[in-house]
């Protein structure tokens, strides 16, 4: 049970209290928080531990945002995600850094993040540009002895792949999103994780269904009602030896935390074995 939790963004709360409460409303016992709100100074770290810590929730990993990102659509985050603006390299760098010493403080080892687009050509200099800054990040998180996962989505698992052999960092991994694949139009989830499995370090528990409409999003759904055929995925997870934390996620809709203890009862009712 440990193991399954929630994503802290999902809840949409004001205060770290108000978060503690929801999380336990979902039924998780931890949860996976938005680091940027700490960065950037609206929560205190010793507010958030505080909050945790009465409601007998642990903090199982970070997630840190880049500068700048614009989901309107898929073309503006294919320009605006990630590292891959070079106005704002910067500030984010600087970033990454504010969050590598916030995950320290807060007792993490895993922070992930929206790398941007990764293109597939080894020849492309974007890619050589991304490949660089990626590195120098990782480093940045390894000099505080943490990890850092690479979420989903944004190219196939293939290039993914590939780019992580290039990079050839120890504490660099993958954040593995299902509904992602789907959302971005990147392949079948299934199979991209038989890809990564040896990669990932946290899977997001979220569903969605394919665009109609080719170069615009698909659609985030709650879960067992999209298109990750999850018993096929928890048995690849399985087929694998994949131990690691299931964060519930939850970007869409206006009854996010019955969606998400919907989502913990579909996990529970196909792993809970593997969870206790």
């Amino acid at each position: 049970m440990n193991r399954l939790g929630a994503c802290s963004w999902s809840l949409e709360a004001d205060t770290p209290a108000v978060l503690a409460r929801s999380l336990r409303e979902v039924g998780v016992q931890s949860a996976q928080v938005g680091l940027d709100a700490l960065t950037r100074g609206t929560w205190q770290a010793g507010f958030l531990r505080a909050a945790f810590e009465d409601a007998g929730l642990a903090i199982a990993s970070g997630m840190m945002g880049m500068l700048g990102e614009d989901y309107s659509t898929l073309a503006t985050i294919r320009a605006s995600g990630g590292l891959r603006p070079d106005a704002s390299w910067a500030a984010n760098f600087n970033a990454a850094r504010a969050s590598a010493s916030c995950a320290r403080e807060l007792g993490l080892d895993l922070v992930s993040f929206h790398a941007g687009f990764l293109p597939h050509a080894a020849s492309d200099p974007e890619r050589t540009k991304l490949i660089a800054r990626l590195g120098a990040v990782a480093d940045v998180f390894a000099d505080e002895g943490l990890r850092l996962a690479l979420e989903t989505g944004q190219e196939t698992a293939a290039t993914l792949n590939s780019v992580l052999d290039e990079l050839d960092r120890d504490n660099l991994g993958v954040n593995f999103d299902p509904a992602n694949m789907i959302l971005y139009a990147m392949g079948d989830p299934v199979e991209a994780l038989r890809i990564l499995a040896p990669r990932v370090l946290q899977i997001h528990i979220k569903d969605a269904r394919s665009t109609e409409t080719p170069g615009e999003w698909g659609r985030e759904v709650p879960v067992g009602s999209g298109e990750v055929d999850w018993p096929a995925f928890f048995g690849a997870s399985a087929e694998a030896g994949l131990a690691c934390d299931l964060m519930i996620e939850r970007e869409a809709g206006d009854q996010r935390v019955q969606d998400m203890r919907t989502a913990r009862a579909l996990v529970l009712d196909l792993c809970l074995e593997d969870l206790s």
